[in-house]
């Protein structure tokens, strides 16, 4: 069997055949890690969200404990004075926007 066009047939034939393998390993490794990442992705937001809740749940019961006298809790709302209450919230929006610009430099 010397025929030359027989030999390159068999060779062009094996090249596709390994070409078309080595594909297949190639995109199932590509789809195999894009799954893990989704997972891991996925895994992430849910420990994320986990912890946002927490906290918040956390800092609303602090909130609700140290203050009282605060506007949520406060029955007489409608008999309060409103400048108080006004000035009651602008500090309030103070602390809070001081605690995030701490936490934005912690983070950064």
């Amino acid at each position: 069997m010397n025929n030359p066009v027989v030999h390159a047939f068999f060779v062009g034939r094996a090249l596709a055949e390994t070409l078309y393998e080595q594909a297949e390993t190639s995109l199932t490794d590509a789809l195999s890690e894009l799954g893990k990442l989704d997972a891991e992705l996925r895994e992430n937001l849910r420990h994320f969200t986990e912890r946002v809740a927490e906290r918040a749940a956390r800092e609303e019961e602090a909130a609700l404990q140290g203050r009282s006298t605060s506007v949520v809790t406060r029955p007489d709302f409608q008999s309060a004075d409103l400048q108080t209450v006004i000035d009651e919230l602008r500090a309030e929006i103070a602390r809070l926007r001081s605690e995030l610009k701490q936490y934005r430099s912690r983070t950064s």
